[in-house]
């Protein structure tokens, strides 16, 4: 069994952070009429390449686990605008991200 590691107050928030910023600047190229395109990575196969901000948010893993953390919240956002509007997950990464 592995021991566990415990951040507190200053250090677990930069961390996270670090993480929503991540994936949210991975993310908010795809922003809008004007938006980029963005290329995945596939273990198998050919690159993705989109410019669907969920797509992109499901794809990105950071090996930090508190980095992840940050970003798997960021994920559960564009996630559930995707399920309530079917759209604006790349807003509503943005939005998060600010907060």
């Amino acid at each position: 069994m592995s021991a566990k590691q415990v951040f507190f107050g200053n250090d677990a928030r930069t961390q996270m952070l670090e993480g929503v910023n991540i994936l949210a600047n991975a993310v908010k190229v795809t922003l809008g009429p004007k938006g980029r395109n963005v290329v995945l990575d596939k273990s198998y196969g050919a690159p993705l390449i989109t410019k669907d901000g969920v797509t992109v948010a499901k794809e990105v893993e950071l090996e930090g686990k508190f980095q992840n953390m940050g970003a798997q919240m960021v994920k559960e956002v564009a996630s559930k605008a995707n399920d309530a509007a079917g759209d604006g997950t790349t807003t509503a990464t943005v939005l998060a991200q600010a907060i």
